[in-house]
């Protein structure tokens, strides 16, 4: 093997040049074989995994955020620095943000290093790109403690010094220079960062054949568009055609989603199935609630309600949010039905008969007083590693860590607050060691050429790597499906057994001819949707169920998952009053396309995102208000003011030939993003085209030339029509991200209905000229600062510590008192009655707000009642 390697793998070598190629690159490592490996990512992954080191999930996600947005920001920085001998902030700009972004990483996860608490792969590569540019002070801004911190740690390591001086050569970055000055200039990167647009130089090289053909297309018009697919209900698969089947993770009945669990699921799903609609693909797009479970239970108890009455409340309370967010399921169900436990006992029957079902003993506790066994959530008692006195039996919220309830100091039942004991239950478990290779031959052939995403890969290989193990699929609980076997009969089946076959039966209670969906692999394409955490349930568990069951079942062609939405520089917290969830959004008076924008925008989809106000306010005011609004309403004002509401002739000079080729060639680069589920990607490619539209107006300013002769008269008409053309467009490639104001556009240009519901991949005139548009009307409102600020503190979580701004008087805090006892006396009588539990939960909480009110006027700290689970 031969390699000339520096700090993370780099070669400076002049004579290290590749025979195949014109250009020096580095870096570079020629193997054994004779092949070359280009990156720096590639060739540490290589010594790294020849060393026997692992990478996780976090360590991989940095990996291709350096590949795909470090490099090119630092290698513009570089070449400023070094061959142009540019300065300051010219040379720190390209990569200010990316500097930034590590620092905020390091900070908000109040770890050492990248991945955690000691050096990863990401740790070294990002160093050993940063070093030539960081090891002078000047361009490592002193704002940025934590990158410095980190910084300073690796550059003071004996390895990593030595690597930089055999590659540096003392010269410092200086030593580029040789390399650098072979590289072509960068564009303008910085520019091209905040405004997305493309270089004039895109627009130079575009060659005779793409312009012609671009015309031919525009020109044929509205007659080259497919015919409508006739409507179905139900929708079912048709052969010969392009069935899409999308679903997107069952949310949990009992909580209220969040921002974060909108876009993990619900809201990205929603967008590749309006984009599979417009394509004319035979789409079915399912969801519906999770309803079984102990959660279920737990939350049950919590407002006095039966497992039924909950899911039936927060059934309604999903379903209405997802209405608002304009989710565009065929339909919305629940698991909690006669199909799920028909389907769910057949596969079990099924598995059970070809041997792929385990029974083993489990040691539980048991609560003698309440006469069964108790599930995690149902045990509280003191972590036996930071000794946290109110740890639930999986977790501890303190410390964080993952606990056998049986390891539980002073266990106690919530339910009575007796001791349990640790008692012997059978269960059952699906024997995944058996059923490895059947999984394992099925990603052989499904993962080359899909679009699961690499998370989802990663994750899937590491389950794999680490060997299968069996997996418990029963609890002891009564909410679940029955298990239909002797001596299990007081047993359900666990959730996350029977939950991913939720989407079976919530199809059969969509059709009785489900099966043509779900018993298809050879005619339906499945797209699932989830937030990383579901992966090895839907990529590992359910297959080996359905493999296992042989039955010809649909597995999923492409899994689409996505990281973490944080919240500002925390996590969602319900009980805390931090962040946004569903329910609360509307009331905000920002519309709900507006939150899909903004959380399709910051889609987190190769790492961790954050939703944040300030950004939310810029990205509206900026993308939204004055770059698509404003072409938009300026293309369809024109039209009406200086042409009397009819579109113009249009009389195409060949600047506009190659706008309308720049156009279409966006648009099939928007086709190619959205085909692979680029969901936040093909977002920016609309906002391109607005602002080409922008562009193209204000450079032919036709409220000028609309005053002069005929041949600028005429000129003008071409602009604004090919401008308001533009727009038709964009309302059509808005579609699936902003519903409700695409139908506003095209009901504002009056567009013909064949155009509405086809999105081509050539960019037409629909538009034609004598086309008569209707009222045109602004399409967005300025978000003001204070308007922020305010919603920013209300779902901060800091009302609370905030509230005693001084204390009450004695007579306000005396009649408090008073209305406390008075009410405390209205439960209690209530509850020896045994009234009906709703009476008493609504009383319940009219007592709770008392005393918060009575805590708040005596400048008291609010207090989590005890025994309540911590979110």
């Amino acid at each position: 093997m031969k390699a000339c390697r520096g700090p993370a793998g780099r070669c400076v070598c002049r004579e290290c040049v590749v025979p195949f190629l014109t250009r020096p690159k580095v870096p570079v490592l020629q193997l054994d074989s004779g092949n070359y490996l280009f990156s720096t990512s590639a060739i540490c992954r290589y010594f790294f995994l020849l060393s026997g080191w692992e990478q996780d999930d976090l360590t991989n996600q940095w990996l291709e955020w350096e590949a795909t947005e470090l490099q090119p920001a630092l290698s513009a920085a570089l070449y400023y620095l070094v061959v142009q001998g540019k300065k300051g902030e010219d040379v720190l700009g390209p990569v200010r943000r990316a500097l930034m972004h590590i620092d905020h990483s390091l900070s908000r996860r109040s770890c050492p290093f990248l991945a955690g608490e000691t050096e990863s792969l990401a740790d070294i590569v990002l160093w050993g790109a940063l070093y030539p540019l960081l090891q002078d002070p000047s361009y490592l801004p002193e704002e940025l403690g934590a990158l410095h911190s980190w910084f300073q740690t690796l550059s003071s390591q004996e390895p990593c010094q030595r690597a930089a001086e055999t590659v540096l050569k003392q010269q410092g970055v200086l030593a580029l220079r040789p390399y650098l000055q072979k590289q072509p200039q960068p564009g303008s990167l910085e520019g091209r960062l905040i405004s997305n647009e493309p270089e004039e130089e895109e627009l130079a090289t575009l060659s005779e054949e793409e312009i012609a053909v671009a015309v031919a297309a525009w020109e044929k018009g509205l007659e080259s568009l497919p015919p409508l697919r006739p409507q179905q209900n139900p929708v079912l698969p048709v052969a010969g055609e392009r069935n899409v089947l999308i679903t997107s993770a069952l949310p949990y009945v009992n909580n209220v989603p969040h921002l974060g669990n909108i876009i993990g699921c619900v809201l990205s799903a929603d967008v590749f199935a309006r984009y599979s609609r417009l394509r004319q693909w035979n789409t079915l797009y399912l969801c519906g609630t999770d309803e079984y479970g102990t959660a279920t239970e737990t939350k049950a108890m919590e407002e006095g309600l039966t497992p039924q009455e909950i899911c039936d409340k927060y059934h309604v309370i999903h379903a209405d949010i997802y209405r608002w967010f304009n989710i565009s399921f065929d339909f919305f169900g629940r698991t909690t039905t006669p199909q799920q436990t028909k389907i769910t006992q057949d596969i079990f029957q099924r598995l059970l008969a070809r041997g792929f079902v385990l029974q083993d003993t489990v040691e539980q506790l048991r609560c003698e007083h309440c006469a069964r066994f108790l599930a995690d959530r149902f045990v509280e008692g003191v972590c036996p590693f930071c000794g946290y006195e109110e740890a639930r039996g999986d977790q501890c919220d303190k410390c964080g860590k993952l606990i056998n309830a049986i390891e539980l100091k002073k266990p106690q039942c919530k339910v009575c607050r007796s001791c349990p004991v640790v008692k012997s239950s059978q269960h059952l478990f699906l024997d995944l060691p058996k059923l490895g290779a059947r999984v394992e031959e099925w990603l052989e052939k499904t993962l080359p050429g899909s679009d699961w995403t690499p998370n989802a890969r990663f994750i899937i290989r590491s389950w794999l790597r680490d060997g299968l193990k069996p997996r418990c699929i029963t609890r002891d609980l009564k909410w679940g499906t029955p298990v239909p076997l002797e001596g299990f009969e007081d047993k359900v089946f666990y959730v996350w057994f029977d939950a991913t076959i939720g989407y079976l039966s919530i199809t059969a209670n969509y059709t009785d001819q489900w099966e043509k969906w779900w018993k298809n692999p050879e005619q339906v394409n499945l797209y699932q949707f989830m937030a990383k955490d579901n992966v090895p349930f839907h990529g590992i568990v359910f297959p080996s169920s359905a493999l296992g069951a042989e039955d010809n079942y649909t597995l999923v062609s492409h899994l689409i998952a996505t990281e973490y939405l944080n919240y500002e520089d925390g996590k969602f917290s319900k009980s805390r009053g931090v962040g946004v969830f569903g329910d609360m959004a509307q009331d905000t008076g920002i519309p709900a396309d507006i939150w899909r924008f903004y959380l399709l925008y910051i889609r987190p989809e190769g790492q961790d995102s954050a939703f944040s106000w300030t950004d939310m306010l810029f990205k509206n005011n900026s993308e939204l208000l004055n770059n698509l609004g404003n072409f938009i309403n300026r293309a369809g004002m024109f039209v009406s003011k200086f042409f009397g509401g009819f579109v113009p002739e249009m009389v195409l000079t060949s600047d506009d030939q190659r706008l309308l080729t720049h156009v279409t060639l966006e648009l099939q680069h928007y086709h190619q993003l959205l085909e692979k589920v680029r969901i936040r990607d093909a977002l920016r490619s609309i906002l391109t085209i607005s602002r080409h539209g922008n562009q193209y107006i204000q450079v032919n300013e036709p409220w000028k030339r609309i005053k002069g002769g005929e041949a600028d008269r005429q000129r003008a008409g071409t602009v604004t029509g090919l401008a308001v053309n533009i727009a038709a467009l964009l309302s059509v490639m808005l579609q699936p991200y902003m519903p409700t104001v695409s139908a506003t556009i095209q009901a504002q240009l009056q567009l013909p209905p064949p155009a509405r519901s086809i999105l081509p991949t050539n960019f037409l005139c629909t538009l034609p000229a004598g086309h008569q548009i209707g009222t045109v009307s602004p399409l967005f409102q300025k978000l003001e600062n204070d308007q922020i600020e305010s919603l920013k503190q209300r779902f901060s979580g800091g009302q609370a510590k905030a509230s005693p701004k001084t204390a009450a008087g004695p007579q306000q805090i005396q009649a408090l008192t008073e209305e406390v006892t008075k009410q405390g006396n209205i439960v209690r009588e209530l509850k020896a009655q045994k009234a009906d539990k709703n009476q008493i939960a609504a009383e319940v909480a009219k007592l709770l707000d008392l005393k918060k009110q009575l805590a708040q006027a005596e400048g008291k700290p609010l207090e989590t009642p005890k025994g309540k689970k911590k979110k």
